[in-house]
């Protein structure tokens, strides 16, 4: 999907990279901070309906000691003491290098709440990240708190108590006992006591982002009184951003999920192609695929555009008729427990390239290739999108779009024009994950981004040749950073090459 720092913000991320994992704890050596694995004292899961999947009710999906599938009460522990101690080495530059800090700090990051489409009907809920990434709550209406002197690394958690009359029409909530077992936290309280507990804790400087609250009634009634006193407000999103930057092989295996997934939803797609098919059809069929193969839900309205359509960049009517000969550019994801992937794939609908269609393609298919072969620690995202639009502006004049004659100057900015948006973004728990961290930072080992060159040109341009008028072209894969053995393609599975696009349209439904 495409996406039209701080020296702070770019230290932790550096600090985050030499964190280590070995069997039996976790250990970031430049912050000392170390976590035993099953340090906890086991409780057990409640037998009943939580407020999201359980080891007793999902025990298919999730194992005794994890929180979310996948992720386990150590990882979350562990990234809690991580942002524990990115404060505290926050509070040692501010009082001095090297200086120790015993300044209390209090850490405030609320849930989403429920929204609502109209009077009673409730859009499907969708979780803070931030929050999300640190307590695994998927309920609306929580909130996390962590304070301490020098370094908050004691937490208490808030989740809405059990209410029969609610959950009659809600659903069940996990309550204190619940959202204990399953987080392996001591202190669980009900949300209506945040205000009471925030009192009781003397802190310094608080650490809550209160420009755009997240959830502004618990902002209003619980968190708002303890601002007004006038103690330092300081934003907690670049330090969150930058841990979620990193991503842990839990994480990266999650990942991997979702891109076999939305492979294989690319494949059936591409398989029920034919002349004159409906975008919609075709939506419809993507979004069935998904969530048939294991999604939660997609990730974010996807592109379905036919013809000229792929020329607008985020077309999401995905309701006009895909003709006979001509391509439709699908750029589509899936959420699978908490992480994303986003893929793009243009096709032709009959299941064969025009000989217009394949240069186009194979132009932009040289370009996407040469920008994964730079995804490594060290080079940005900036570096590439530079060299996407170097080897771009070649491709323009090897096709005939622009000049032989043209300046390499004049010939940068066509491809500028004929590819408007930047070769890629940050992945993660969200599409467009962690904006905070700038494009110009240097790539490290654990991050994910995409590598989504295109070429798009109107049926109404008239300085390039007919052949190409109407025709547009993305191409986007999830990559992971790695230390050794090149970049980690998660949407490898999913056709690519004229020969791996025309083969899957080929092949009949099962």
């Amino acid at each position: 999907m495409l996406y039209s720092s701080s020296g702070t913000l770019r230290a932790a991320v550096q600090c985050l990279t030499r964190s280590l994992w070995s069997p039996g704890y976790v250990w970031c050596s430049c912050r000392n901070v170390s976590v035993k694995t099953g340090g906890w004292k086991t409780k057990k899961v409640p037998q009943r309906y939580l407020g999201q999947p359980s080891p007793y009710t999902h025990p298919h999906l999730i194992k005794h000691g994890e929180v979310t599938p996948g992720l386990t009460q150590t990882e979350f522990e562990f990234r809690r003491q991580r942002l524990a101690s990115l404060i505290e080495m926050q509070a040692e530059r501010l009082t001095g290098s090297g200086a120790s800090s015993n300044s209390s700090h209090i850490v405030i990051v609320l849930s989403h709440p429920i929204r609502y489409m109209t009077n009673d009907i409730p859009y499907p809920f969708h979780q803070n990240q931030d929050f999300l990434y640190l307590t695994g709550i998927m309920e609306p209406d929580s909130a996390l708190v962590m304070y301490g002197s020098g370094k908050p690394d004691q937490t208490v958690l808030f989740v809405p108590r059990r209410d029969p009359g609610r959950e009659l029409w809600d659903g069940p909530r996990s309550g204190k006992d619940g959202a204990a077992a399953l987080t392996g936290l001591e202190r669980v309280h009900s949300t209506e006591e945040l205000g009471v507990v925030l009192k009781s804790i003397k802190g310094g400087t608080i650490w809550y982002d209160s420009s755009q609250p997240c959830h502004p009634r618990l902002h209003q009634t619980h968190v708002r009184p303890l601002l007004e006193g006038g103690q330092l407000t300081k934003s907690l999103r670049p330090l969150t951003h930058s841990l979620r930057a990193i991503k842990s092989p839990a994480e990266v295996a999650l990942m991997k999920e979702a891109g076999r997934i939305t492979a294989q939803a690319f494949k059936k797609t591409m398989v029920m192609s034919r002349g004159d098919i409906d975008e919609a059809v075709l939506y419809a069929k993507f979004d069935f695929e998904c969530r048939a193969h294991g999604a939660n839900f997609l990730a974010y309205p996807p592109v379905v555009a036919g013809g000229n359509r792929a020329n607008t960049l985020h077309y999401i009517n995905n309701n006009q008729i895909v003709k006979d000969g001509e391509m439709v550019l699908l750029d589509g994801g899936c959420e699978y427990f908490g992480y994303v992937s986003d893929i793009t794939r243009t096709w032709p609908v009959n299941g064969k390239f025009s000989p217009a269609q394949r240069e186009l393609y194979e132009a932009v298919l040289e370009v996407q290739l040469a920008c994964l072969s730079q995804c490594n620690p060290g080079v940005s995202l900036d570096y590439i999108y530079s060299s996407m639009l170097a080897l771009l502006a070649r491709q323009l004049r090897e096709l005939g779009i622009v000049p032989q004659s043209t300046s390499d100057t004049d010939t940068l900015k066509a491809a500028r024009q004929f590819c408007p948006h930047h070769v890629g973004h940050y992945l993660g728990m969200d599409v467009h994950d962690t904006p905070e961290l700038s494009r110009s930072q240097p790539l490290k080992p654990g991050m994910v981004i995409t590598v989504e060159p295109g070429l798009y040109i109107s049926e109404d341009d008239r300085s390039c040749p007919e052949r190409f008028r109407g025709l547009g072209v993305r191409i986007e894969d999830d990559v992971v950073i790695q230390d050794n053995g090149g970049p980690l393609i998660l949407s490898a599975h999913t056709p690519k090459t004229i020969a791996e696009v025309e083969r899957a349209c080929a092949q009949g439904e099962d």
